[in-house]
Parts: C-alpha cells; structure tokens; sequence
C-alpha cells in the first residue's frame, strides 16, 4: 500500500487565480485588545480585565535600536546611549517606571511589550473576507494576525517638527522622545538642552531633564511671552532658567553633531533683527512646540476623522465614551485630542480609558462597571495658529532651502515650487508646468498628490517629521486654512519594518503561477524565477551560459 499522502481535494469552481480564501489566517482571537500602554491604555485594560473580559494590553516600547535611528516612533535625533541596546534590560526599565503594568500582569492581561501595530483591517468597500477584524502584528523577528471583537486605541501623541537650518544634525530631537528617553527608558544621552517652544510640552520637558541632572541651558519662544502655564513656568524661573521671548532658532551648529544654537531676536512682524544673533551653547535642541494625535490606525480602520485645532489637528470623532464611526474601534488619550489638562492630570486620561473599557464591557455583555469620575479636560484654544507663527519665524530666520522633508531632501522651496526629486530631470516642459496654483484648480491641494510629485513625506519616517510641516506651508503657499489642506492619507504598514518580517514565506507554485492574473498586467510583469535573460544574451554566452541563464 502506499504511503504517499494524497494531494487536497479542492472545492468545486475553486479559481486559483483569486485571492479569495487566501488571506493570512488570525493566530489567535481575544475580545478585547488596547494599544497603548500609558494611562489611558493601561486604565482601560485593567478596567475590562476586572469586568471579566479576556484583554490584549500592546505597546510599541521598547523599541527596536534600530527604528530609533530612523526616529520611529518619535524624533529620537541620535540621542540614545547604548543601553538601548539590550532590550530585555529596556523591557525591565518599563516595568520600573510604569507600576501599572504589574497589575496588569497579576490580572492575567496578556501583555505585549516591544511589538509594533503594522496594521488594522475591518470588512469595508473594498474588503468583504474577514470573520473578524484583525490587526497585524510585528516585532523584530516576524510578523502575524490577531483578530478582535473590540479595539481601545491609546496611541498618544508625536511630535511637531518644525525646521531651521541644521536641524538634521544629531542631537535635534522631539520633545515625545527626549521625555521618554529621560523617563521611560532611562536612556538620554543628551547634557544640556536648549527648548524650543514655551507650551505645557515644552515647560514639562525642561523640568523633566532638570529633575534627572540634564542642564537647561534656556528656553526658546517666538512669542513675546510664555506660552504655557504660569505654575509651570514659575517653576522653571525659580530653577534659573532662562526664558528667550520674542526668538527663534536660527541655527543648529556643529561639525558633526550639536554644539550650540544660534538664535536670533524677533520684531514685531517676527522678521529677524539684524546683529541681534546669540549663540547658546549645548548638545541638543528638543523640538517642543507642540505635539499632534497619532492617528494612523483611525485612518487605515476607516474611522471618521475631523479637523480640530483646539484638539492638535484631525482627530477621531467619538461619543462619550470614546467610540468612533466604527463601532468597535474606541479612541481615549491623547490620540483621540491634545488637551493641557490632560497631560498634566494623567488620571484625566486614565478616567477616559476607564469609560471607554465600561462600554466595551457592555457591549459585549460583561458585568457593568463602575468607573471613578474625573473631571474631564476642556480643550485649549486654536494651536495652529502659533504653530504657524513659528513656520513664519523660521523660515525668516533660516531661509527657504532648509530641508522640510529630511528623508527625502526635499526643501520649502522646492516643495512649493512642486520641483520634482532630484535624480530627476528638472528641466522638462511637462514638470515646469506643474504649480500650486495649477494643482488647485482640480480641488484643494492634496498631500498625497504633492507627496508623490516632490517626494515629500516618503521616507522611512513616512512623514512623522515634515507631514505637519508640510500641511502648515501648503497651506501659508496657496493663502487657504490649515483645514483645507486634506489630511495625508496613511497605509499600512504604518510602521518601517524589513519584508523578512511582514512577509517572511516563500510563495506557493501556486501564488507563481497566478502573479500575472491577480496584478493585470501581463505585458508589464515577469515573474523574476520565469525571466529570461535577452538584453544581455551576447555577455551571458561569453560566459559560457545557455539561453534563459543556463548552462
């Protein structure tokens, strides 16, 4: 009898060329998962575990030494030490610094730390297949599917970038990742900082580096006073630091890295005063002139987005108790709008979670759950208008052949001259045609179109530093509102992660054999195992090779 197995029958009309019933499968299920481990995240986890439901508590950090250097998540600006390196060490550090994180563990909550989000996909338009909503999953070695009943997105935040000349030198960095160098990982680098901006963020970050040793050496505002809360900046002023109203950053200095900033006096009209140029001497400059809701995953989910300045930019819109357009995708913390409040009052955020975690716990029939009341955090005034000014200010200060998208080298001018990339010829007749003004008859100017004319916003970053920027300049260029500039659309996976680990599999014969029939183009794409060697037929016999590449 033999014993070779038998191939699968397939079911009847089975068509190999669909991707129907071909995609990957969820490795496991759970009702609830919370991305995010800060106080909104671990708040809501908690609350659901205690209601009885089973929960997925995810949070990017650690992250991998090798995101940083690609300032993924935040502007990290090269100011790690190597203790980054070790991440069984970075996860020990968390747990330190995060107690809640231990009740989390004792619940039972299935903690994931140091794995990144790729992507999220909900049955929609253009997706019919799913049994249920799933998230892709990753880390540095693989990546895998998980499915969900209820998801609690506790994102957070990133930081604005807003550029001067030098800002890409090492030692410029966020104010999201110098606070979590300082704080969470314990692993700052920096000795003495100079911030930029006068905010809650800004006045926060300087007395966190105070608090752990790091020297302050001054505060940097456009403004011609601060802008943050008096108790703040009364603490600060008591700490010697000092305060530059009415500046802005001219430039980063140094041979390699920072060494100082050269920042120049303002007049009224923030033009610079001429000879009025003062250099600070230090080794980082932290960006901290505001701070923006991550938002990535709302988008790719489909959830409707709206344009709040009072919340830092678009934001989900959501109830109550933090459910969005989507049913069960729910938005707490900063994620779902930047508020003061919020930031300096973590239980606020904490008390959204909680809300948030009570509705879950209803909606799937858990038992009801009370949640402590916290008063909720009003929203601040319109921030873009300040962010704005600060555009304004650099860009008289510094001049428009600063880099606004570092990845791609891409600078103001050439993006508002929509200039192609480089390796580009410029001179052609079909690309100097192309303007702002040309581009606006079609509808508001687009990101995602002038990204793809200049480039800007394509990096491995995939514009955590210039998309603000962009959206602020555009918007300056063409005299209309930041709100008409529509949002840049994300994709996943909204993290860089090598394709070993999004995809780490060979393709069946199977998958080979269809490519042509699935992407339509037969005359554009060869498969590369099936291509034959033509143009270089003569060099290959030389060789002493066949036809096609073979002997």
């Amino acid at each position: 009898m033999s014993t070779d197995a038998k191939p699968a029958r397939r079911p009847p009309h089975f068509d190999p060329a669909s991707t129907a019933g071909k995609t990957p499968a969820a490795e496991q299920h759970v009702p609830l998962i919370v991305i995010g481990a800060g106080p909104a995240g671990l708040a809501a986890a908690i609350t659901a575990a205690k209601a009885g439901i089973a929960t997925m508590l995810i949070d990017e950090h650690p992250v991998a030494s090798a995101l940083m250097g690609l300032d993924v998540p935040f502007h990290f600006g090269q100011r790690m030490n190597g203790a980054v390196q070790n991440k069984g060490r970075m996860v020990e550090r968390l747990v330190e610094t995060n107690p809640g994180l231990g009740e989390a563990f004792d619940l039972g909550i299935d903690v994931q730390l140091g794995v990144y989000v790729a992507g999220a996909f909900v049955n929609g338009p253009t997706l019919h297949t799913l049994a249920k909503p799933v998230l892709a999953l990753a880390d540095e070695e693989r990546s895998w599917m998980v499915s969900f009943d209820r998801l609690i997105v506790a994102a957070g935040a990133r930081d604005l970038g807003v550029g001067f000349t030098g800002w890409e030198k090492p030692g410029v960095m966020g104010a999201q990742a110098a606070t979590a160098l300082m704080q969470r990982y314990r692993a700052f680098d920096g000795r003495k900082l100079v911030v930029m901006g006068s905010g809650a963020v800004a006045l926060q970050t300087a007395l966190a580096a105070l608090d752990e040793g790091v020297a302050v050496a001054g505060i940097v505002e456009v403004a011609p006073t601060v802008e943050g809360p008096e108790a703040l900046r009364a603490k600060l002023a008591e700490r010697g630091v000092a305060l530059h109203t009415g500046h802005a950053i001219k430039e980063a200095v140094g041979k390699t890295e920072v060494e100082g900033a050269v920042i120049v006096r303002l007049d009224a009209a923030d033009q610079p005063i001429a000879g009025s140029e003062t250099t600070i001497a230090c080794d980082t400059i932290v960006m901290a002139v505001g701070i923006v809701p991550t938002v990535e995953l709302f988008d790719v989910l489909g959830c409707r987005l709206a344009f709040r300045s009072d919340l830092g930019g678009y934001v989900p819109v959501v109830d109550g108790a933090g459910r969005t357009s989507v049913p069960s995708v729910y938005a707490v913390g900063d994620c779902a709008g930047i508020v003061d409040g919020k930031r300096l009052d973590p239980a606020i955020a904490a008390a959204e979670g909680r809300r948030a975690a009570a509705a879950v716990a209803q909606s799937l029939g858990a038992a009801s759950v009370e949640t402590a009341t916290a008063a909720p955090a009003e929203s601040g005034p319109e921030r873009h208008g300040h962010w704005q000014r600060w555009l304004r200010a650099e860009i008289a200060a510094s001049g428009w052949d600063v880099h606004i998208c570092q990845c791609e080298e891409v600078t103001r001018r050439e993006l508002v001259d929509l200039r192609p990339p480089r390796y580009l010829n410029w001179g052609s007749s079909q690309m100097q045609a192309r303007n702002l003004e040309n581009l606006a008859k079609d509808g508001p100017i687009n990101q995602d179109q002038v990204k793809r004319l200049t480039r800007a916003g394509m990096g491995p970053c995939q514009g955590r530093r210039c998309r603000e920027q962009v959206q602020m300049l555009l918007a300056e260029a063409t005299k209309v509102g930041i709100a008409d500039i529509p949002l840049a659309s994300y994709r996943a996976p909204v993290r860089p992660l090598p394709l070993s680990v999004l995809w780490p599999h060979e393709e069946t014969q199977e998958m080979r054999d269809n490519w042509v029939g699935w992407f339509d183009i037969p005359t554009m794409f060869s498969p590369p195992w099936e291509t034959e060697i033509v143009a270089d037929t003569a060099i290959e016999r030389s060789r002493g090779l066949g036809e096609g590449g073979k002997k």
